[in-house]
C-alpha cells in the first residue's frame, strides 16, 4: 500500500532517497559496462554496434539492416489507425506552434563610437534523437525531440531506437518520425546507439547533439560522451511527479495522476504533498482501487512500493519548500489557487496548474516539451527545446576611436595576467592609427 508519512523528520530523508534512486552503487556499477560499450563502438564501429544489439536486445542484425527502409515506413502507415494518425498530427501542430514562439533571435546593438555588439544563433549541422522502446512505443518522444530540432533549422536529423521482436520498430514510432521530418532512422538502442551517434560508424553518422530520454545505460552513455557531442540533459532513466494538493482536490484524480507516473517504469516516483489528512487517506484508497486489474500491475506496484509516497504537510508554503528541495521533473498544483502558489516554486521541470491539467496533457498535446530534467536536475538545467539545437556566437566590432578609449584598461588587465602580446595587439593598432593621423 502507498505509504503516508506525517513525521517531518522522515520526510526529507525519504525525498532525498527517492531523488538519489538513480545514483546508488548498483547504478554506478553499470558505468563500467557503458564505458566498455563506448570504447568498443569507437574502435570497431558497426561490428560493435551489431554485437551489443545481439547481446542486449537479442536481435541479430546485419549492417545493411541497421537503417530502416522507406518501404517499412510505408507499411507502418497501413498498420496504425486513422485515429492515431490524426492524434500524431494534432500533437505535432501543437508542439511546433509552441516551440516557434520562443526561437531565439540574433541581434546586434550599435553603441557609442560605432561599437557593434551582438549575438548570432545558428543550428547544429546534425542532431540525433534517441527514442526508447524496451517496454512500449513512444511516438510522443519522437515528436518532442524532433520538432524542436526541426524548428531550430537542423540540416540533418537522425533517430535511433531499439529493435523489438523480429527486428521490428513500432509503426507509430515510424509514422511519427516521418510526420516530423526525421531523415534517417536506425534500429539500434542502448549505450551502443549513443556511442554510434557520438563517434560515428560506417553506417551511422556522427552528430553534434544527442537528445531524448532513455534507460540508465543510455543516460550514463550520454553523460560520458558529453564533450565529444552536446546533449540535451540527463533526462531519465526514470520519471517522477510531485503533486501538491489541498482539501479541494479530487482524490480519484490525484490517484490517477500518481498511477500515470508509476506505470511507466519500476523506478518511477509518484509523490503527493497535501495539507489535508482526509485527502491523503482517500488517495491511498483510490490508488488501491484503480490498481485492480491494471494491465501493468506488477511494474506499477513495484514503483509505488519503492518510490511512492504521500506526505502530510502543515501548509502549502511548506509543501512548496519541500518541492524546491526535491526539484521534480513534473509538478502538479491541484490546489484552489495555483497561481498564488506558483511564485513560491523555484525548481520544477514542468508545472501543471489546476484541477484540469493532468501531466498527460503535457506528455502528449499541450506543446511544451516532455523531455525534462529528472532526479533533482531541474535545480540547474531546463527542458529540451529549440535552444538545445542552437549555438550562439558573439559579434564584436570596434572602431579605431573606440579601441583607443579602452587601451589603458586592456593594458592594465593584460599586465595583471602576464600577457604582454594582448596589450601589444592593441598598442600597435592605436599607434598605426595615430601615425596615419599625422
Amino acid at each position: 500500500m502507498l505509504r503516508i508519512i506525517t513525521q517531518q523528520a522522515d520526510v526529507r530523508s525519504e525525498l532525498q532517497r527517492i531523488c538519489d534512486r538513480t545514483h546508488d552503487e548498483q547504478v554506478l556499477h553499470k558505468e563500467a559496462t557503458v564505458r566498455e560499450v563506448l570504447q568498443a563502438v569507437k574502435r570497431q564501429g558497426d561490428r560493435a554496434v551489431l554485437h551489443y544489439t545481439a547481446e542486449f536486445d537479442h536481435q541479430i542484425l546485419k549492417s545493411e539492416e541497421l537503417r530502416v527502409k522507406g518501404s517499412e515506413i510505408d507499411v507502418a502507415y497501413q498498420q496504425i489507425s486513422q485515429e492515431l494518425l490524426e492524434a500524431i498530427r494534432l500533437a505535432s501542430r501543437q508542439i511546433e506552434a509552441f516551440h516557434r514562439q520562443r526561437v531565439p533571435k540574433s541581434w546586434v546593438h550599435f553603441g557609442d563610437d560605432e561599437v557593434v555588439l551582438g549575438k548570432r544563433y545558428t543550428p547544429v549541422d546534425r542532431a540525433g534523437i534517441y527514442v526508447p522502446g524496451s517496454r512500449t512505443a513512444y511516438p510522443s518522444t519522437v515528436l518532442m525531440s524532433a520538432i524542436p530540432a526541426k524548428v531550430a533549422g537542423v540540416g540533418r536529423l537522425l533517430m535511433v531506437t531499439p529493435p523489438g521482436v523480429g527486428k521490428m520498430i513500432h509503426p507509430a514510432v515510424l509514422v511519427a518520425a516521418q510526420e516530423v521530418g526525421v531523415q534517417e532512422i536506425y534500429r539500434v538502442g542502448g549505450a551502443q546507439a549513443i556511442a554510434a551517434l557520438a563517434y560515428g560508424t560506417k553506417t551511422i553518422p556522427k552528430v553534434d547533439v544527442i537528445a531524448g530520454p532513455g534507460n540508465i545505460y543510455v543516460t550514463l552513455a550520454k553523460k560520458l560522451v558529453y564533450g565529444t557531442v552536446g546533449i540535451d540533459s540527463l533526462a531519465g532513466p526514470s520519471s517522477e511527479v510531485l503533486i501538491i494538493a489541498d482539501e479541494t482536490a479530487n482524490p480519484v484524480h490525484v490517484a490517477a495522476d500518481m498511477l500515470a507516473q508509476a506505470e511507466q517504469d519500476p523506478m518511477a516516483a509518484a509523490i503527493l504533498l497535501t495539507t489535508d489528512p482526509a485527502l491523503a487517506k482517500n488517495v491511498q484508497v483510490a490508488v488501491e482501487r484503480q490498481l485492480v486489474d491494471h494491465p501493468r500491475l506488477t511494474l506499477t506496484e513495484k514503483a509505488l512500493a519503492h518510490y511512492g509516497l504521500i506526505v502530510i504537510v502543515e501548509s502549502l508554503p511548506a509543501a512548496a519548500e519541500l518541492c524546491n528541495e526535491f526539484a521534480p521533473e513534473h509538478l502538479e498544483l491541484e490546489v484552489e489557487d495555483p497561481w498564488a502558489l506558483l511564485p513560491l516554486i523555484r525548481h520544477a521541470g514542468a508545472i501543471f496548474m489546476g484541477y484540469s491539467t493532468p501531466e498527460a496533457v503535457g506528455d502528449y498535446v499541450a506543446g511544451p516539451n516532455n523531455s525534462l530534467p529528472t532526479s533533482g536536475a531541474s535545480r540547474y538545467t531546463s527542458v529540451l527545446g529549440v535552444e538545445t539545437f542552437l549555438k550562439n556566437s558573439s559579434i564584436i566590432q570596434y572602431t579605431p576611436t573606440a579601441l583607443k578609449k579602452v587601451t589603458d584598461a586592456i593594458n592594465a588587465l593584460a599586465a595583471a595576467e602576464g600577457l604582454p602580446s594582448h596589450a601589444d595587439s592593441v598598442r600597435r593598432r592605436v599607434q598605426k592609427e595615430e601615425n596615419n593621423e599625422e
